[in-house]
């Protein structure tokens, strides 16, 4: 499943992202327990390494917060954003917002459809990912909500021509080290799969660009 460093360079070597931010959750902040055997290294330090040995010029910026919900995360974070001028932002927030008593699903999906389209705005290519379906211990109660913000993420995406890595059905999902002592957050070894499998997305896709957005992108400092 992991890439060595000289094929993640060559997947990597003709996209054209050279400002990548990450704005979100503690999945965006990559919040997780060591792993024996893996670098401890959030997947969003991993994916900027990787675009930054193929591409050295890349600017980096992540803004994720621990315990985020989607409204804390456009109230906080996506000024900060949006005044790094990204070329290419990845998504991850929306699971906070499903541990809330009064969980809202249209409210969530309405949230973050604002908040790509924020994004999105100056020609900000996205990226997203479904969570895996690893509610086995004290959160299967709340599968069902987890089952519906999957089908959300993927709506979400496809309405922004978000590149969307799939995780959901993913088989590392299964393994004895996928999740962390509190069973919520991916340990390094699955922030190396995360890292991992996003790089071969947009490797997949660094040739294309979301209808209708290039070129309306205004970088640091310059001005029409």
């Amino acid at each position: 499943m992991l890439l060595s460093p000289d094929a993640a360079r060559a997947l990597l070597a003709e996209v054209p992202w050279r400002r990548f931010a990450v704005i979100g959750d503690s999945t965006a902040a990559g919040t997780g327990d060591p792993a024996p055997g893996y670098e401890t290294r959030s997947w969003p330090d991993r994916l900027a390494r990787a675009l930054r040995s193929a591409h050295p010029d890349l600017e980096y910026l992540n803004t994720g917060v621990m315990g985020a919900t989607i409204a804390q995360v456009r109230d906080t974070q996506l000024r900060q954003v949006l005044e790094f001028a990204p070329d290419l932002v990845h998504i991850s927030c929306g699971g906070n917002d499903l541990f809330l008593p009064d969980a809202d699903l249209a409210r969530v999906e309405s949230d973050l459809d604002e908040l790509c389209a924020a994004l999105a705005a100056d020609g900000a290519r996205l990226s997203m990912f479904t969570l895996a379906d690893a509610f086995f211990d004290r959160l299967r109660s709340l599968r069902p909500r987890f089952v519906a913000f999957a089908d959300i993420v993927r709506r979400v995406a496809g309405r922004h021509d978000a590149i969307l890595t799939e995780f959901w059905e993913h088989p590392a999902r299964l393994r004895e080290d996928w999740l962390s002592a509190d069973r919520i957050h991916l340990t390094m070894a699955g922030q190396a799969v995360v890292a991992a499998e996003l790089l071969k997305s947009l490797g997949r896709h660094g040739d294309s660009t979301p209808t209708g957005t290039v070129g309306n992108r205004r970088r640091p400092g310059h001005e029409d």
